[in-house]
């Protein structure tokens, strides 16, 4: 997921994220926060797959951790710095198809739908992202926007 906005920030009185490690995983997957993609946010551990590490990158967005979505970027596609917009909501993620990505493969893909709300109402990004295996971890390299 690549998300970068130009829209206007908002202000610093937003809600901040309520994320617990007790919480549900945003990704959707039935684990708290801390069993599922905290563990690959804290560096306790690496996404096995490209879908896993599509749902962390996901959660990550969803938790703000600009940090994380940096570190599981290509070197050669990621951005310097990356402006996570503090009005937008990420609220559910469908996977739509995933094509290779074990452990058993290089290169892998991603379709998704994200939904989100920020100041002016419900939206989706609907992606294919590519994954690559770069020094060993999978990594996000790139996307096609679907929609």
């Amino acid at each position: 997921m690549s998300r970068r906005t130009s829209r206007p920030r908002a202000s610093a009185s937003a809600a901040p994220d309520r994320t617990t490690p007790e919480s549900p995983c945003p990704c959707g997957l039935p684990a708290s926060y801390a069993e599922c993609c905290g563990r690959f946010h804290s560096g306790a551990a690496a996404a096995p797959t490209c879908e896993a590490l599509m749902r962390s990158r996901y959660a990550a967005f969803a938790v703000r951790d600009a940090g994380y979505l940096l570190r599981t970027w290509h070197p050669a596609t990621r951005p310097q710095t990356l402006d996570l917009d503090p009005a937008t909501r990420w609220v559910r993620l469908e996977i739509l198809a995933a094509t290779e990505g074990s452990a058993f493969h290089t290169t892998g893909t991603v379709t998704f739908r994200a939904h989100y709300s920020d100041g002016g109402g419900p939206g989706s990004l609907h992606e294919k992202s590519s994954f690559v295996r770069h020094e060993g971890a999978w990594v996000y390299e790139e996307a096609v926007f679907a929609e």
